[in-house]
C-alpha cells in the first residue's frame, strides 16, 4: 500500500464515532476540575478543553474522584471559564512510520521542521508495556563506538542500557554526539528533554548533519514546553524505536536527558496531590524511570534490540544522588565523566576507574579481559599515588607495579581520549601498543 493510503486508512481508522463531553467546574493556574468524565476517564488519558473564546488546550487526567477528574493542562488555561467543554479523548498515542527517518518530530507526532509529514497505520500508545523478561534474548555482540575507551575497556553490545553520568560542562552533549555520528545502528533515535530550542537545531544541523539524519527520528520537547510534553517526549522517543525494533532493526535510543525526564514527572506527580518525600522527588519517579528503562533492551523472536544511552545530568557532581542511584540500579552499565579530568583537557573525560560496563566478562576474549584488567590495575595505582608523584615524594624501583603505572599513564590518558572509526580489533592493537616496552612485550 502506498504510504499516503497507509496514514489515510490509520487515520480514518482512529476517527471515534461518538464522544463523552464533561464542563469545567474548576480552573487553578496547574489544574483543571472537570465534572461528567469519572466513568469513562482513565489515569493518562488525553481530554481536550474547548474554551469559546480561544484554541483548543490538551490536558491529561492525573486523578479521578467519583463526581469530577483532575487534569494537568499542556498549557497555561489563559481564556478557560467555568462551564467549557472537556472533550475525553482516550489513550494518547503516536503513530510512527518508515518516513519519520530524517524528521524532528514533538511528542505527539507534531513536525517540528516544517514540513508535513505522513503518520502510520497503527496508533501505538506512548506508555507501552516491556517485552516479556523470559521471551527477551540475550546481550548481542559488541558495537563500535567511535571512541576507543568504549572499543575497548568499557565495551557496549546490542541491547545494552547505559548511563552516561555527568556534571554540567563536562563534554556530556559531545560524547552524546559522537556517539550519534560514530556508533554502530541501523536507525538512531534521539529523545532531546527540555533542551534549549538552539541546542535542538545545531544537534540536527551539526551534530548528525545531513548524512546522520537519514537514519535518525528526533524527538524534541524543548525547555518551554510544559512537564506533561518534556515527561512525553522519553516515552514517545522509546515507541519510536520500539516500532522500528520490531521491524527487525537494530535501534540506538539516545535520550538528553533523564534527570529532566524525572523533574518533569514530580512537576506532574506533585500537582497530582503526591508528596515529594525522595529528597525531593515523589516516590513514584524510582518506577517511572525504571518503566521506561526496561522498554529498551533485547527484543523477542525475529524483532531487532534497542541499544541505549541515556544521560543522568548529576547536580554539583553528586554521583549519589536520587535519579543517579536510580539508575545504577537498573542499567547495564554506566560511564563517569569527571570535571577533574575535563579540566584538564582530556576530552571525553571519561572516569574509567569510576565507570562499569556489566557486559563483561561476556563481551571481551580472555585475552582481552586480561588486557582489561592490567589497564585498570595501572590507572588504579596511579590515581592512589598521585598526590606523592605530584609531590615529588615517588622514588622509582621502590614499588615495580607504580613504576610501570607512571611509565605508561601519559599513554593510557590519551588513548582514553582518542576517538575515530577504527574497529574493535584496531583499538585494542592500540591498547596493547600503549603498553609495550621497549621490547615490544606488553
Amino acid at each position: 500500500m502506498l504510504p499516503e493510503l497507509t496514514s489515510l486508512s490509520g487515520g480514518v481508522s482512529r476517527l471515534q464515532i461518538g464522544t463523552r463531553i464533561g464542563r469545567v467546574i474548576r480552573i487553578n493556574p496547574n489544574r483543571i476540575v472537570v465534572r461528567g468524565l469519572s466513568d469513562v476517564a482513565r489515569i493518562g488519558d488525553e481530554i481536550v478543553i474547548k474554551p469559546a473564546q480561544s484554541g483548543d488546550l490538551p490536558a491529561q487526567v492525573v486523578r479521578i474522584e467519583p463526581d469530577h477528574i483532575v487534569l494537568l493542562p499542556e498549557g497555561m488555561p489563559d481564556g478557560l471559564r467555568i462551564g467549557d467543554r472537556a472533550v475525553h479523548i482516550g489513550e494518547r498515542g503516536i503513530a510512527p512510520d518508515d518516513s519519520w527517518l530524517g524528521r524532528v518530530i514533538d511528542p505527539r507526532g507534531v513536525p517540528l521542521d516544517g514540513r508535513p509529514i505522513s503518520e502510520g497505520g497503527v496508533l501505538r500508545p506512548i506508555h507501552a508495556p516491556p517485552p516479556l523478561a523470559s521471551m527477551r534474548r540475550p546481550l548481542g555482540n559488541r558495537m563500535a563506538t567511535g571512541l576507543m575507551a568504549l572499543n575497548t575497556l568499557l565495551p557496549i553490545v546490542s541491547g545494552q542500557r547505559v548511563g552516561l553520568f555527568a556534571g554540567s560542562g563536562v563534554g556530556k552533549s559531545m560524547m552524546l554526539a559522537e556517539l550519534a555520528r560514530s556508533m554502530e545502528a541501523d536507525v538512531i533515535v534521539v529523545a532531546l528533554i527540555g533542551e534549549r530550542g538552539r541546542e535542538v537545531r545545531e544537534f540536527v544541523q551539526n551534530t548528525l548533519g545531513p548524512e546522520g539524519m537519514k537514519r535518525s527520528v528526533v524527538v524534541a520537547a524543548t525547555s518551554d514546553r510544559s512537564a506533561l510534553l518534556r515527561r512525553s517526549c522519553a516515552m514517545a522517543a522509546m515507541t519510536v524505536a520500539e516500532y522500528f525494533r520490531d521491524k527487525g532493526l537494530q535501534v540506538l535510543f539516545l535520550s538528553d536527558s533523564i534527570t529532566r525526564f524525572a523533574e518533569a514527572h514530580r512537576e506532574i506527580a506533585i500537582a497530582a496531590g503526591e508528596p515529594a518525600n525522595l529528597r525531593s522527588f515523589p516516590a513514584s519517579t524510582a518506577q517511572q524511570i525504571m518503566k521506561l528503562c526496561e522498554r529498551a533492551g533485547t527484543g523477542q523472536a525475529e524483532d531487532g534490540d534497542i541499544t541505549a544511552v541515556m544521560t543522568v545530568l548529576v547536580e554539583g557532581s553528586d554521583f549519589e544522588g536520587p535519579i543517579a542511584d536510580i539508575l545504577r540500579g537498573v542499567l547495564d552499565g554506566h560511564i563517569v565523566l569527571n570535571r577533574d579530568i575535563a579540566e584538564r583537557g582530556r576530552y571525553p573525560a571519561i572516569d574509567v576507574l569510576r565507570s562499569v560496563s556489566r557486559s563483561l566478562p561476556a563481551a571481551a576474549s580472555d585475552t582481552e579481559n586480561q588486557l582489561i584488567g592490567e589497564v585498570r590495575k595501572l590507572l588504579g595505582i596511579y590515581e592512589r599515588s598521585e598526590v606523592m608523584i605530584q609531590a615529588g615524594l615517588y622514588a622509582p624501583g621502590s614499588d615495580p607495579l607504580l613504576d610501570r603505572a607512571v611509565k605508561h599513564w601519559a599513554a593510557l590518558d590519551a588513548f582514553i581520549g582518542q576517538s575515530g572509526d577504527a574497529t574493535i580489533a584496531e583499538s585494542f592493537l592500540k591498547l596493547r601498543t600503549c603498553l609495550a616496552d621497549a621490547s615490544g612485550v606488553v
